[in-house]
């Protein structure tokens, strides 16, 4: 009798060891000290609508905290210029820095960020910019996330040209993509 309770209490302690093993390997999302990577498909237009791009921007994060990450974003882009008669190509770049808080410690994890940065190239006015971000990360597996951001960027040369640039200068990017925490 006494073999089969050590049998059953064994049996017990492995079998809920291992599913305490198998519950922590399907946690999605990342942890403190993680980073990440994404590749994205991206596009832009001006507040009004009336130009726009198109290009791939490359995300590499770290996360601070479970729930927040920094990093620099890296975009190039094909640009259309509303009224522009030359028939050569515009192409144009972002560099960022970013920091975004991320709610919920789920599947899908709903963000807030901000960036700083610069936008350069042809058809553009060499600039820096502020923005404020929002999107979604949704883990279709326990590392790996289908990203869906919206940015809003305010240009600005100086920072007199800071104070007016939110309503006068400010530029959308809309991106869709794929990361990876590794």
């Amino acid at each position: 009798m006494t073999k089969i309770h050590t049998a059953a209490v064994a049996f017990c302690l492995l079998g809920g060891l291992s599913m305490t093993a198998v519950a922590q390997s399907s946690a999605f999302g990342p942890t403190e000290g993680e980073r990440e990577f994404s590749v994205s498909g991206s596009g832009g237009s001006d507040r009004n609508f009336d130009s726009g791009s198109f290009g791939v921007t490359g995300d590499m994060g770290w996360y601070l905290r479970d729930q927040v990450v920094a990093g620099i974003r890296q975009s190039v882009f094909y640009a259309s210029i509303e009224g522009a008669n030359i028939s050569d190509d515009f192409w144009n770049g972002s560099t960022r820095g970013y920091v975004n808080y991320q709610f919920l410690a789920d599947r899908a994890r709903p963000f807030l960020g901000a960036s700083l940065g610069g936008v350069y190239g042809d058809g553009v006015k060499n600039s820096a910019f502020a923005g404020l971000e929002t999107g979604l990360k949704y883990y279709v597996i326990p590392k790996t996330y289908v990203l869906a951001r919206v940015e809003y960027q305010f240009l600005f040369s100086s920072t007199s040209d800071a104070s007016d640039a939110f309503q006068d200068d400010g530029a959308w990017a809309y991106t869709v993509g794929l990361g990876y925490n590794f």
